[in-house]
Order: C-alpha cells, then structure tokens, then sequence
C-alpha cells in the first residue's frame, strides 16, 4: 500500500520534453551532466540520495577510507541546474505503450528514458552461497562488510576452541577480477600492519587469506604480464590464491569447491561476478546473456526509440570487438552515458545521432602498498609507478573536491603510519556473527 505523504512524485510539467534517467551510477551521472545544455526537464530517479564511488568500496570495507569519502549526494551535484529534478524512489515497472514509469511514490510520463539501473552480484544460482556470503555492490555492503571483519577478530580473542578461532580468522575472497585482488591485498596489509598492534593476544600466522579464482589466471581482462604480476605479488603477501577453483556451496561455515575441497570460514566474500538489474516492463526479449537489456549501437532498447539503457544493465549487439558485451565497468558505462546525452539532444534538435564505440583507456588494479599493475595500449607496467598511476587516476575520478582532498590525506596518513584509522563498528551484527 503506497504511503499517502509520498503516494505521488509532485514533478511539475514545464511543457517541453521530459527525459527520465534511472540510476545514479556512473553510467546514469554521466547522461545528467552531458545533458546541461539541453532545453528538456531531466529528472533522476535512485534508491538512494548518493552517488558511490564504487571502485573503493573494498577501502571502506577494510578501514582504509571513511563512508564520506566515497558517496556524493545527488541533488549537490546537480544543484546549479534549474532543470534538473531528483526524486528518492525505486521504479519498479515501464509502460512503454504509455511512456509512463511505475515508481514506489508513484506514476511518471516520460518523453526519452534512460536505464541505468546497474547490476547485481551474481551468485549463478547457488542459493546457499547467496545466504551466507558476503557482497560488495553497495556502501552498506561494505560498511556491513567491515563490521563483520571486526567482530569476527573480537569473538576470536573470546573462544577457546582453536578450531572455531581460526574460523573467525580466515577470510576466504572468491573471484580474481580487480574487486578480488585489491579487497586481497587489503586483507594482507591489515593481516601484517594493523592487526598484530590491536589484537596483540592473538597469534595472527593463524590468520589466513585465501583467494579462490574460477579461470587459470588472475584479472582475466589484463595483460599476461599483469595477471602474473598480481599473483606474485599476492603470493608475497601470504595471500593463498588457488587458480581452476570453482566454488560449489557454502553453509556459513564450510565452502566446497572443486571435486569436494574444503576451507573453513566464518567469511566468504563473493567478487566472483554481476548480472544486470532490468526493470521490468518491457518483455523477456530484450533481456539477454547475463541478464543485460539488448541494445543496439545507438543504446535503444531492441524495440523501442525513445528508450535507451546504458552501463552495465545493457549489452549492446553489433561490436565485433565485444561479441559478448562491453565490460561492466566504469569507462564504458560512462562513455555510452556521455554518447546517449549527445543523440538525446540531437533527436530532440532533430539532427542525425552518432552509434557508439567503445574506445578503452585502459585497466589496471592495485594489490596493495607501491603495488599495482596497470595496462593502457600497449603500455604495461608494475609496481610503484603503476600504483602511483592507480591513485592518480582514482582521485581524479572521484565525485566532489572534499572527497578528493579527503581521500588523498587518508592515503597520505596511511602511507606514512601503516595504519588504518576507520576501524568502527557501526550497527547491529548479522546473526551468524555470535560466538
């Protein structure tokens, strides 16, 4: 039953056109900003009133960055545009017969509609490790995330059992993409600089990091080169990495991978993978491999001309050079946002509209102090000038001058003193995290 204080969105119609963007993601803030210059009314619609700067959220969850320093309120953003209207809400459902949205404060027309909805953590289909792992997508994922870190290393120095404190102790991450290998290397640096000064009765050699990875190399999307670095590198930081190991169930206790192998954890960490978040509406044949809406090169929905997706909720058919979609990641989401803004303006202009071509700058990954492996063309390179690109690059992109400034002088502080100062905990425990 829709609450009466917010049963409708109260969005005024200016008369000209309204363009609705769902998501406030990467994808979803680019097609906001690339849009100031256009004479439409332009409304935003997310679940939450920020923007989360989603690259770091494995900091925040090992202590090394405060909440603050991540998320960028959505309406600051956009607050010097007369035209521009944000309403806290999820959609729910699209009418495109009535080019209306279906949202949780009611009912929205739209002229032009962007999704950019984002994905989910995909746990392909296995239920129990949906119940009992640990996911990274959102800030309270991460904050959940570094609560639980923390508790599990108090209920250690509480038990006696020395099979159930090394529960406590072991951290067990699934997925070697970026998110796996930097929340790895996190790990390690707290195992070796932080902990041993804070829980000084706890013999930390117990403490053990495993890193379970599918495929036969790390950052499957890297160069060679990259992908052995990062190994070596996790390698001398006693992070047990086990390559060609597919998980196959876990009861909050026990994970099984492989042909019946077993590690013991009270913590799994699932970074293995995402699938699409669709919003409902506009039938099951636009949904497509990995659960992504199929677009075409211009990013229309397959069927419709005036509904567009964009980031990682779309697959866009016709690159030969991505046969199986764009990577979800930051940079294309962000350049499909950037080139759906343009032929928005030129359709309501009424000019010709451009396809979109992914033009990729680049990856890299950071696997912990003057550590990092970066790959731009055919430029390769590792360790402290890698790690210094990486921090560069990352504080450039990071919405909001004070969020920068913030964020460098906690890596700064952090460099200098091997310490980590966000170690909080904040809220109410999972159930499971009782000794």
């Amino acid at each position: 039953m829709p609450n009466p204080i917010v049963a409708q969105t109260r969005i005024a119609d200016l008369g000209g056109p309204r363009i609705i963007v769902i998501g406030g993601g990467f994808a979803g803030l680019e097609v906001v900003r690339n849009l100031k210059h256009v004479k439409a009314q332009v409304v935003l619609f997310d679940r939450h009133n920020h923007h989360t700067f989603q690259p770091l959220l494995y900091q925040v969850a090992t202590s090394g960055l405060e909440t603050s320093s991540i998320v960028f309120p959505l309406r600051k953003r956009f607050s010097y545009r007369p035209n521009f209207y944000f309403r806290l809400g999820e959609v729910k459902h699209i009418t495109p017969e009535e080019n209306t949205i279906e949202t949780s404060i009611g009912k929205v027309r739209y002229d032009y509609l962007v999704i950019a909805s984002g994905a989910t953590t995909n746990y392909y289909g296995m239920a129990d490790v949906q119940r009992h792992a640990m996911s990274m997508k959102t800030i309270e994922d991460s904050i959940q995330l570094r609560n639980h870190i923390l508790r599990n290393m108090e209920n250690a120095l509480l038990t006696e059992n020395e099979e159930q404190r090394n529960s406590f102790m072991d951290y067990i991450i699934v997925g070697g993409g970026p998110t796996g290998v930097e929340l790895a290397g996190a790990m390690a640096e707290l195992k070796s600089h932080v902990f041993p000064k804070d829980y000084k009765e706890l013999d930390l050699s117990h403490m053990d990091i495993h890193l379970l990875e599918a495929g036969p190399r790390l950052l499957n999307g890297m160069s060679e080169k990259a992908s052995i670095k990062a190994l070596q590198y996790l390698t001398e930081m006693g992070v047990d990495v086990r390559l060609n190991s597919a998980v196959k169930s876990y009861d909050g206790y026990s994970l099984v991978f492989n042909e019946n192998q077993r590690l013991v954890s009270r913590t799994v960490i699932w970074a293995a993978g995402v699938k699409g978040n669709p919003i409902a509406g506009l039938g099951q044949g636009v949904v497509t491999r990995g659960n992504r809406l199929l677009v075409d090169d211009f990013n229309r929905v397959q069927g419709f001309d005036n509904i567009f997706a964009v980031g990682d909720v779309a697959l866009v058919d016709g690159d030969p050079r991505y046969p199986q979609g764009h990577p979800q990641m930051a940079p294309p989401a962000m350049q499909q946002g950037k080139r759906v803004a343009e032929n928005i303006e030129a359709l309501i202009q009424k000019k010709s509209t451009k396809p979109f071509r992914y033009r990729d700058k680049g990856s890299m990954a950071t696997v912990g102090r003057n550590r990092a492996v970066v790959d731009v063309g055919s430029f390769r390179t590792q360790g402290f000038l890698a790690w210094y690109i990486w921090m560069f690059v990352h504080l450039l992109s990071i919405t909001g001058f004070k969020n920068k400034v913030f964020t460098f002088f906690s890596w700064f502080f952090s460099y200098l003193s091997y310490d980590r100062s966000n170690r909080l905990i904040i809220g109410k425990p999972r159930s499971e995290e009782t000794v």
